[in-house]
């Protein structure tokens, strides 16, 4: 049976909430003095990021599991050369979601707000730690991305690798994060963030930059900086390109089952 509008937004919604839930409270836990993790190596972070996708995914199930607009998008794109392309990735008449404009948007809709939220919730459940001393960045990478030298160019190339290199990993093995499996994906997306998180943050996902960025200039954080809005376009960009270039790639070689 095809999930609703509302079984859609709730899906990727709550799976998106989850992922950035658990994402905030293990690199808070890594980045705020007294904590039991705190100056935990970057092995730590990837993991946790990994493992923060793999919960998520699993709640998202009945959508795909995308958390991720650039994943929302490419199965748009796949649907220029394969029109039985679904978003969830099941066939329509086993309950497929079909790719319309306003399924597409309840998407891309539910995963800023769930991201946004989720940064919210993990900033509750470390509360206390957000009081004590600390660098201002080290409060702000925390919530989202911050590269270690920052040149736009060169973090968007960045982020178009890593994209790129995510997409077309899935596309190739199943099409969704789901039918590639939830396990698969966390240690993809733990590799990826052990290469280059230290190097662009590896966000691969505007919402899991831009949505909690808000919340992190919106919340009332102790000692916290500027919120480094010059540099959120880069998580769009570099993304929205490497999305692009991990369908493409893959369809050129007829890679895609």
């Amino acid at each position: 049976m095809t999930p609703s509008a509302w079984q859609i937004f709730g899906s990727e919604f709550l799976g998106t909430a989850l992922m950035i839930t658990i994402a905030v409270m293990v690199c808070g836990s890594r980045a705020l003095p007294k904590t039991g993790a705190f100056k935990g190596d970057w092995i730590n972070a990837s993991l946790g990021w990994g493992l923060a996708v793999f919960v998520g995914v699993y709640a998202a199930w009945p959508t795909g599991g995308h958390l991720n607009p650039i994943v929302t998008l490419a199965r748009v794109l796949r649907s220029c050369f394969d029109a039985d392309t679904t978003l969830n990735g099941v066939a329509l008449a086993e309950g497929g979601i079909p790719i319309t404009a306003g399924n597409v948007l309840l998407y891309i809709i539910a995963q800023f707000i769930g991201a946004f939220v989720g940064a919210c919730v993990g900033f509750a459940a470390i509360r206390r730690h957000f009081d004590e001393p600390a660098e201002p960045d080290a409060k702000l990478t925390i919530f989202c991305t911050k590269p270690a030298l920052k040149s736009p160019l060169w973090n968007t190339v960045s982020e178009i690798i890593c994209t790129c290199i995510l997409v077309t990993w899935v596309f190739v093995n199943g099409g969704t994060p789901t039918q590639v499996g939830p396990l698969a994906v966390a240690f993809v997306i733990t590799v990826l963030v052990m290469g280059m998180g230290g190097v662009s943050g590896a966000a691969m996902n505007p919402a899991r930059d831009f949505s909690p960025r808000l919340a992190h200039f919106l919340l009332p954080i102790k000692g916290k900086g500027d919120s480094d809005w010059s540099y959120a376009w880069v998580p769009f960009v570099g993304p929205l390109i490497g999305g692009a270039l991990g369908v493409l790639i893959p369809t050129i070689f007829g890679l895609i089952p």
